[in-house]
């Protein structure tokens, strides 16, 4: 049941629930957070897991968004790292019945259903008990139209396909996507799989959710998401960026690691956009010979940096010298954020991409998985704001440290030619992400037109 008692006088009672994961909760969080700021009559109850209420339960959230839990569907967070599509098949056949039951419980009623795409069974249950579902891709527009289009890929011999052989043939028949290797569409297209029959699966039951939410700026991608409302007879709203940029000036937040280490008191030192900030997010991991190339590397360039590298933060500190700053955990936006950060090395998660996009820094870009490499492709061809340091995922190639030394240097070199233009390139994508989440911008714009559009929609 619920965590906490909110008012029942709401107009506007939305269950929201994301794949259990640091991808989709983020996003779908921050979402919620947009959706019921300045707005009395919206009730949300955010349904997580037992494991995720331990982990965020105690985070700050308006008082008209509560938590629901079911039960977990993975022993631990470890467990899910080690099998990430085993993990990804026990939530779409084991959460479906736990999320009905609780429905069935909620006071006051629910009138709309906020579900994760790839959670194709919550318009199954929203079908059944005639409450309308909106559906929220937490992924790229063009990701999202990769994998609705996978059926052209079959048809056209390329699918499922050796990426280690035919990886640089490229793909010119997605309708609003740019020429794109084979290699650069998610990993989960490459080869037949388990999970993969499931994401499928999803978009075949989409028609029949209400509206679809997508967690993109219309300005960023401007031609799939146009072809994208071409082919759906129902909304779509693409409401992104959708970021914690409402905290960005909350001094409250902690910004003190585990370990005690202010990195923004380390930062505040630093000269402006001097600092390279260096995060593979939370999933996959970065195999330990790479790390250390990585860290060897980055201690080569002289280059300054602020690594975040989890539970290898006290091995690194030996390694990486004294000109970059290794730790655990921060905050991530406010990082990017700060006037010392001059580029983001990143995994490119499609979070991390749009952070550093609002944020307007080049990337270097290191793919590890799913939708990463395609993000990778945008950013270093289609919005030409950075360059590739492993250009695959799921490829073994170790990247020596020479390699990863010259092209830090490389990059955070200011006054090169190379790196001005890249640099004025992500301040004009900068500009355009936070003019959409600004007052009166697209990104606003499209969350009034879907609360409207919600709260017009019959229920039962």
């Amino acid at each position: 049941m619920p965590s906490n008692n909110v008012s029942r006088s709401r107009s506007c009672h939305v269950v929201a629930m994301a794949v259990p994961g640091r991808g989709h909760i983020n996003p779908m969080m921050n979402f919620c957070k947009l959706l019921a700021s300045g707005r009395d009559d919206v009730l949300i109850t955010f349904v997580i897991t037992e494991e995720w209420l331990g982990l965020i339960g105690s985070d700050s959230k308006p008082d008209n968004i509560r938590f629901g839990t079911i039960p977990n569907v993975t022993p631990s967070e470890r467990v899910r790292a080690a099998n990430l599509l085993g993990f990804l098949e026990a939530v779409m056949t084991k959460v479906e019945d736990p999320f009905e039951k609780l429905l069935k419980r909620l006071e006051p009623p629910v009138t709309t259903i906020l579900a994760d795409t790839f959670l194709f069974w919550a318009v199954s249950v929203g079908n059944r008990m005639s409450i309308p579902v909106a559906s929220f891709f937490p992924m790229s527009a063009s990701v999202f139209s990769m994998f609705h289009h996978f059926d052209l890929l079959v048809q056209n011999g390329h699918h499922p396909i050796d990426i280690s052989e035919r990886g640089d043939e490229r793909v010119d028949y997605i309708p609003g996507l740019s020429s794109t290797r084979i290699a650069d569409f998610p990993s989960l297209l490459h080869r037949q799989n388990p999970t993969l029959t499931r994401f499928v699966q999803a978009y075949s039951w989409l028609p029949r959710a209400q509206c679809l939410l997508l967690t993109s700026v219309s300005e960023l991608e401007p031609q799939v998401i146009d072809s994208l409302k071409s082919m759906y007879s129902f909304p779509i709203y693409p409401v992104g960026p959708v970021l914690p940029y409402f905290n960005l000036r909350d001094c409250s937040s902690v910004t003190t690691g585990s370990d005690n280490l202010n990195y923004f008191q380390w930062l505040d030192c630093q000269p402006c956009d001097s600092v390279l900030y260096v995060s593979f997010g939370s999933v996959y991991s970065v195999s330990s010979a790479q790390v250390d190339e990585i860290a060897a590397g980055l201690r080569d360039s002289g280059v300054r940096f602020l690594w975040v590298a989890r539970g290898e933060a006290s091995r690194l500190r030996e390694m990486c010298g004294e000109m970059g700053l290794v730790v655990p955990w921060c905050n991530q936006l406010k990082v990017l954020s700060h006037s010392s950060i001059g580029g983001f090395w990143t995994h490119c998660g499609w979070n991390s991409t749009v952070e550093g996009l609002f944020s307007g820094l080049p990337f270097l870009t290191f793919p590890l998985g799913i939708d990463q490499v395609s993000n990778s492709k945008a950013a270093v061809e289609d919005w030409k704001i950075g360059w590739r340091v492993k250009g695959q995922a799921g490829v073994e190639t170790l990247v020596r440290r020479e390699e990863i030394c010259g092209i830090v240097k490389r990059f955070m070199d200011l006054e090169s030619n190379e790196g001005k233009e890249i640099r004025s390139r992500a301040r004009k994508l900068q500009k355009i992400c936070q003019e959409a989440a600004a007052k009166g911008g697209s990104s606003e714009t499209n969350v009034d037109a879907f609360i409207r559009y919600i709260s017009q929609l019959p229920s039962h």
